[in-house]
């Protein structure tokens, strides 16, 4: 995942940064280049170099940004590689004082003065740090330990997915990382503790399940733990690596495991069975000081609207019954005429199981493969723009598959990963009806063509390339979705009704989700009325712990439908699906708000 070009040199501080990590400096914030820049007159042609020089600032607060975008090159991404970030109250404060000084910055230009495109930047970049500092008071809001994606899973994920391991050099540098584990564990205990003395603590089943999480992975011998595995497995491919070398490494990694890390997690189970005698079955933020204030910035940060809970709610329950009439009359087509649609739905899904032996996950991947084959056929009727990278279908690691849900992770700048749609298939029950369009979502047209082709975007500001300052989850959870409804209405289904029930099904679960987002967290609703709502309760734990995500994706969708219909409105026969796509792809990760600006302006001219 190594990138090949050249160093930012818009800093007079910047190789002063790469000296000092090629030295092994510590993980520091380098803010007198903020400040160099903040002097500078405010020239529109002075704002793309001060932008690319307070991206790269803002990636060097964070060296696991720096090795998940490779946004370096050379001793400077190098050193990056070797450290973890600090978890330290320190730390925030650096970030906040980065955010305020790029806020100063942005305000100065002043976004009259600057061309479309760079207000398009600007005001992504705007967006972004102002959401931080408005979110930063609610951070203890969530938990540091939670199922999902807290330290003790995110960590782990690091290491055996993104960690650079490409050259025998590489195994020092996951060695010398992996002995800051235990540190940054500490700190995020540290952290949890100083939360729960202030009344900040997570429900007692979100305690429970990642208690199970912590003691499996102690269960294996140091040798055997996922750690030191998967430095075993990643190094085999390491051209030139000596046998002795990998041996030292791996001994290495075990020892630090031994020494270090396996305490470290039995230090976070001693924590959550602390935190476990004083918790309560509550699910919702309503039961947390500021837990409102806290659920109205989740909304505003997933959903980049200033949509309210009631609004998101009503939204919810108005797109169930429309769904859910649609459903109706193709469950009839089959003959499925009784009972409420969840009752017959799930029926379809238990008559379409694959036998349980042998095994049928490895084929269920295979299927998901070839349906992203059959996607990017399809996909050239509507698409003037693919991407170059690949994209593949894996399973889900056996440590997340329990509390995961499908995702993407995007390809290597440079070529060394492919794009991967992960599939949890925890089994026994296999929602097979539902695959293509999970397939679409997270693959092709959906997260895939997204995020790589922002990624491949040689037009684009670097960090704009990168994801550096995105447009929170409704810009590309809701195109996710919207992908999901191209298929539908282009005719992907046709003579597979029920495929095309498992693509409904899809839409409702998503407007299922806006009414039990809000109802856990501003309606009082308990864990087991969400449940009972239709949603999963791997799901509702999944919504607990990341208050007001799960909005993302209807609210998403239902403004890019808002915004192709403004389009060709305005634009009449000069109006093509395939340029609005263009634009909307070409444009990356803004917030809602800015896209719409982009598209009123290319229906202009277009």
């Amino acid at each position: 995942m190594s990138d090949t070009s050249e160093l930012p040199t818009v800093h007079g501080v910047t190789r002063r940064h790469a000296l000092a990590w090629a030295a092994g400096a510590a993980l520091t914030p380098l803010l007198p280049a903020c400040a160099l820049n903040a002097a500078a007159p405010p020239s529109p042609t002075d704002f793309g170099p001060w932008a690319e020089g307070f991206a790269a600032d803002w990636v060097r607060l964070s060296a696991e940004r720096a090795t998940y975008t490779q946004y370096f090159s050379g001793a400077e991404q190098a050193a990056f590689d070797r450290q973890l970030t600090p978890r330290t109250p320190e730390h925030r404060q650096r970030q906040r004082d980065a955010a305020r000084a790029g806020l100063t910055r942005l305000t100065a230009f002043g976004s009259d003065r600057l061309t479309p495109d760079q207000r398009t930047d600007a005001d992504t970049m705007r967006w972004s740090l102002q959401n931080m500092l408005a979110s930063d008071p609610f951070e203890d809001h969530q938990f540091a330990f939670n199922q999902l994606r807290g330290l003790h899973i995110s960590l782990v994920s690091l290491f055996n997915e993104v960690q650079p391991l490409r050259r025998p050099g590489d195994l020092e540098a996951y060695v010398e990382r992996l002995s800051q584990v235990a540190a940054r564990i500490d700190e995020a205990i540290a952290r949890s503790r100083d939360a729960a003395a202030r009344g900040l603590l997570p429900p007692r089943f979100i305690i429970e399940r990642a208690r199970t999480q912590v003691q499996d992975f102690l269960v294996p011998a140091p040798a055997q733990n996922l750690f030191v595995t998967a430095l075993e497995r990643r190094s085999r491919s390491i051209d030139a690596l000596g046998g002795a070398e990998r041996t030292r490494a791996l001994a290495d990694a075990t020892r630090l495991v031994e020494s270090g890390i396996r305490p470290a997690w039995q230090r976070i189970l001693a924590l959550l069975d602390e935190l476990h005698a004083g918790s309560t079955q509550d699910a919702g933020l309503w039961r947390l000081p500021r837990g409102a204030e806290a659920y109205v910035q989740a909304l505003a940060t997933y959903t980049t609207t200033t949509m309210g809970p009631e609004e998101i709610h009503a939204i919810g329950l108005r797109e169930v019954a429309r769904i859910e009439g649609e459903m109706d009359q193709v469950l009839k087509s089959l003959g499925r005429a009784t009972g409420s649609v969840e009752h017959r739905m799930t029926a379809l899904r238990a008559e379409m199981q694959p036998p349980a032996e042998p095994d049928p996950r490895p084929a269920l991947i295979e299927r998901f493969r070839e349906m992203v084959r059959d996607s990017q056929r399809r996909s050239r009727a509507l698409f003037n723009l693919q991407p170059r990278a690949p994209v593949d279908v894996r399973r889900e690691p056996a440590l997340t598959e329990q509390t995961a849900a499908a995702h993407y992770s995007m390809p290597a700048p440079d070529g060394s990963r492919p794009g991967v749609f992960w599939a949890p298939l925890p089994g026994p029950i296999f929602n097979v009806p539902a695959m293509r369009s999970l397939a679409v979502h997270e693959a092709v047209p959906g997260h895939h063509f997204q995020l790589a082709i922002q990624q491949e975007r040689a037009d684009l500001p670097r960090w704009r390339q990168r994801r550096i300052f995105g447009g929170g989850s409704a810009h590309s959870e809701g195109w996710a979705l919207y992908a999901e409804r191209l298929a539908i209405d282009h005719g992907w289904y046709e003579g597979e009704p029920q495929q095309l029930l498992g693509a409904l099904d899809s839409q409702l679960f998503r407007a299922r989700r806006l009414v039990v987002d809000t109802g856990l967290h501003a309606k009082r609703w308990t864990r087991q009325q969400a449940i009972d709502y239709g949603i999963s309760a791997r799901e509702v734990e999944r919504y607990v712990v990341n208050p007001g995500q799960a909005c993302a994706y209807m609210v998403g969708m239902l403004r890019l439908l808002d915004l192709r219909d403004q389009a060709r409105g305005a634009m009449g026969d000069r109006f093509s699906a395939k340029d609005f796509h263009d634009v909307v792809l070409k444009t990356g990760s803004v917030p809602l708000d800015v896209l719409g600006d982009v598209v009123r302006r290319w229906s202009m001219v277009g």
